[in-house]
């Protein structure tokens, strides 16, 4: 295994190190549970150990008219800013899962019609149902439904739902259209994850969408030096996230899973956390990181 892919192992085991939890089907709510996790991770997910930041989005604006808690906007911010979509790449679960998946031997699927309209989708979902639906439609008490874990996420299902109904039988007899639903959601998610390289994190996760728009900004960044670059584009075709990487090193969609830097011939791509840059190198990008 690479060093990307040991990262993420590791890091989707320490977030659920909750073993307990799945023997005997129940929610950790330990102390660590009132902290977020950098990536997607169910908060019912029997072993998880933290909170997931867009559950916990959902739960802040819902009461936002009688407490505001800083440190949600704080901390998906201050993730954002250090990494941006860093995070979905090496940190995120179930980015992790949908990079498993997509390893199942069949024939793929590059870019789907409509790919580029599909890519906005991921804002309209974090709009509606991350932001609106919970900060409207709050009772007096300020309370709200979690409009995305409870309609879209397959997270929730797969992490939560299965391995809570699966090891509590009083759960099983409540289970209805809703459960049905979100099942149906996960399944079409998984299939299209053999297909599509994450096409959960293309078109509709809301946390991607927030990391998204810190990756021109953000601490760590993609450096392309102009000087040794010759645009053969071979960066740009094993760029699964369909980045022409030459061009737009730090695009919106760019997890950082570094693939373009290895396949470079001339050693162009970099990546680095400074804002200083090396000397003799020009970078297509207004800011260098070293």
């Amino acid at each position: 295994m690479d060093k990307r892919t040991i990262t993420q192992l590791l890091f989707s085991i320490g977030t659920n190190a909750n073993i307990k939890g799945f023997l005997e089907g129940k929610i950790y709510t330990g102390k660590t549970k009132s902290l977020c996790v950098p990536g997607l991770n169910c908060y019912s997910c029997p072993g998880a150990l933290g909170s997931c930041p867009i559950g916990s989005l959902q739960a802040v604006i819902g009461s936002i008219k009688y407490k505001f808690s800083f440190y949600v906007i704080g901390f998906i911010s201050l993730m954002g800013v250090l990494f941006g979509r860093l995070i979905c790449g090496w940190l995120c679960p179930f980015g992790f899962i949908q990079d498993l998946l997509h390893k199942i031997p069949t024939k793929k699927v590059k870019i789907i019609k409509g790919d580029k309209i599909l890519r906005y989708l991921k804002y309209v979902i974090l709009a509606l149902f991350v932001i609106l639906l919970p900060l409207v439609l709050a009772d007096e008490l300020g309370i709200s439904d979690p409009y995305f874990c409870k309609f879209i996420c397959p997270v929730g299902t797969l992490e939560g739902g299965i391995p809570l109904v699966l090891t509590n039988p009083a759960l099983r007899s409540t289970i209805g259209f809703l459960y049905a639903w979100k099942m149906i959601l996960l399944l079409i998610t998984i299939l299209a994850a053999i297909l599509i390289y994450r096409p959960f994190c293309k078109y509709i996760c809301p946390l991607g969408a927030i990391y998204s728009v810190f990756n021109p900004i953000s601490f760590y960044k993609l450096k392309v030096n102009t000087n040794a670059c010759n645009k053969c584009g071979k960066c740009s075709k094993v760029c699964e996230m369909n980045v022409n990487v030459y061009e737009k090193p730090n695009s919106l969609e760019c997890i950082r899973c570094n693939k373009c830097k290895k396949a470079c011939p001339q050693g162009a791509i970099r990546s680095s956390f400074s804002f200083k840059d090396q000397k003799g190198d020009s970078c297509s990008d207004e800011v260098t990181i070293k």
